[in-house]
This record gives structure tokens, sequence and C-alpha cells, in this order.
């Protein structure tokens, strides 16, 4: 698989209301956050990329700007602008 197939899968994997970072894909893939943000700008429009967010909760700004609008339609857990990371954060298992 390439790296965008990983990257993919493991985005799928994130439930609606939850978020990773950038970082948290990249330790789930074997790759770094810059890597993860490139394979992520090659995906489809049928992967959920506003729930890959930067470390502090910041939300991708691509999309027209489109991801805080999208996390709060899945009732992901906030703090003002940010996604609150310590309730939202997605941890794969196995």
């Amino acid at each position: 698989m390439s790296l965008v197939d990983d990257v993919r899968e493991a985005v799928l994997a994130i439930p609606a209301g939850s978020v990773a970072s950038y970082g948290d894909v990249g330790r789930r893939i074997g790759a770094g956050p810059r890597q993860v943000g490139r394979a992520m700008s090659l995906l489809d429009e049928s992967v959920p990329w506003w729930r890959v967010v930067h470390a502090d909760g910041t939300p991708a700004s691509c999309h027209g700007g489109a991801a805080p609008e999208l996390l709060s339609d899945e009732a992901t857990p906030m703090r003002g602008r940010r996604v609150d990371m310590p309730r939202a954060r997605y941890r794969w298992t196995a």
C-alpha cells in the first residue's frame, strides 16, 4: 500500500465526533505529520478530511474553511475555535 492509501485507511477509521492530529495519523502509519498533510491533499472528498486537525486542535483551513462547521455538525467537542483534544482525540486500537 502507498502512503496515500495508509492515510486514507487511518482517516476513514476516525468516527464522527472524533478527530486525530496530523501527528497522530503519522504515528499510526509510520510517517511524519507533513507527509500526512501532503497525502491528505491527494485524497478525494469521500474521506472525512475535517477530522484531521493540527496538534493544538485548530481545524484545517483548506476547503474554504468548512472544517469548523463540519466538526460542529458531528457534535465534535470544541473549546472556542479549536477542538477539545483531550475529549475528541481518537485512539486506534490494535
